[in-house]
This record gives C-alpha cells, sequence and structure tokens, in this order.
C-alpha cells in the first residue's frame, strides 16, 4: 500500500513539475511577443491596421486577424517584386462560363523569388503559379481560373500570394459582371 501510495505521489508531482514547465515557456513567449518595438513594424496586409511583427514565431493554425490561417514566412532571403497588375476587370461573361487571366510578376531584387502559395479568397478561383524560383530580372506568373456557374451580377474576388517579400502576402483582385 506504501508502495503504491509513493508512486501515486510521485506522479503527481511529476505530473506537476511538467505542467508548470509548459506554463512558463508559454508566458516566455508572450513575453516575447509584447516586448517587439511595433512602431516601425509593417501592417498586416488586410488593412486591419494591426501590426504584425516579423520575425515572431505563430503556431501553425492560428490566424491573427481571425482569418483562415495562413502559411509561416518564408525563411528564403527576402527580394522585392513589380507586378504587371494587381486587379483586373474581366468585364460582362456569361453565367457559367470559365475565364483565367494571368498576372506577371518580375522579380526585382537581387535573391531568387520563390511564391510558396497562391490562396485564393473562395472555392470558385482556382490558382497556377511559376513554382521554380525566378531568377532576379526573370518574370514568373500567377493564372488565376474563375468559374461563374454560381453568381449572378457583381463580383469581386482576390487571391493571396505568398512568396519571400517583405510584404507577403500580395493580393491579387479581378471583378466581374455574370450575365444570365
Amino acid at each position: 500500500m506504501k508502495k503504491t501510495l509513493s508512486i501515486i505521489a510521485l506522479s503527481v508531482i511529476g505530473f506537476g513539475l511538467v505542467s508548470c514547465k509548459k506554463e512558463e515557456k508559454k508566458e516566455t513567449s508572450n513575453t516575447e511577443i509584447n516586448n517587439i518595438d511595433s512602431s516601425n513594424a509593417p501592417k498586416d496586409s488586410n488593412s486591419t491596421g494591426q501590426v504584425v511583427p516579423e520575425n515572431v514565431p505563430v503556431p501553425a493554425n492560428t490566424a491573427v486577424t481571425g482569418e483562415t490561417p495562413t502559411p509561416a514566412k518564408s525563411n528564403q532571403p527576402i527580394t522585392t517584386v513589380a507586378l504587371s497588375e494587381n486587379s483586373f476587370d474581366f468585364g460582362n461573361i456569361k453565367k457559367g462560363k470559365k475565364v483565367d487571366h494571368v498576372y506577371e510578376i518580375t522579380n526585382t531584387g537581387k535573391n531568387p523569388l520563390i511564391i510558396s502559395e497562391v490562396k485564393p479568397g473562395c472555392g470558385c478561383t482556382a490558382p497556377d503559379f511559376t513554382k521554380d524560383p525566378i531568377m532576379p530580372g526573370k518574370k514568373g506568373k500567377i493564372t488565376l481560373s474563375f468559374d461563374s456557374t454560381n453568381f449572378d451580377g457583381a463580383v469581386s474576388k482576390y487571391a493571396d500570394v505568398f512568396a519571400n517579400v517583405d510584404k507577403s502576402p500580395i493580393r491579387l483582385t479581378f471583378t466581374a459582371n455574370i450575365e444570365k
């Protein structure tokens, strides 16, 4: 009986120590996030004005703004880009028609551009993009395909491009007027 009680007591104490260490780790992470100087930190891309510190690990499946989870920031060296356009108007299209538009992206920096993901705002938009690194001075493509089957009237959609650039994601938008 004494042995059983000793084992139970040691288990409880061990569990308590493990719990304290996890709690302590959590507090440290929060302290690190709170001590960041946000005066020159970049704003998030959805114009909420919320400060998003750089180089702070964000657990997977955690959204800073309450939206769907976003991919982790790339570990690749940062580069710069130029877009041929970041918005496009398909104009009037017949309901049920599928249309595509190609956005051209040029690497204007000194490091290879790596597009890790293109995440559309809804299931009606399908992305395709240059998967190989885009070398400095070279161009890549991002194609957004839109299926108008379930829409009527004016439509506005977007896709977020995640890449090794300072202000990632880059938002691409398009509009269309769906006619019956």
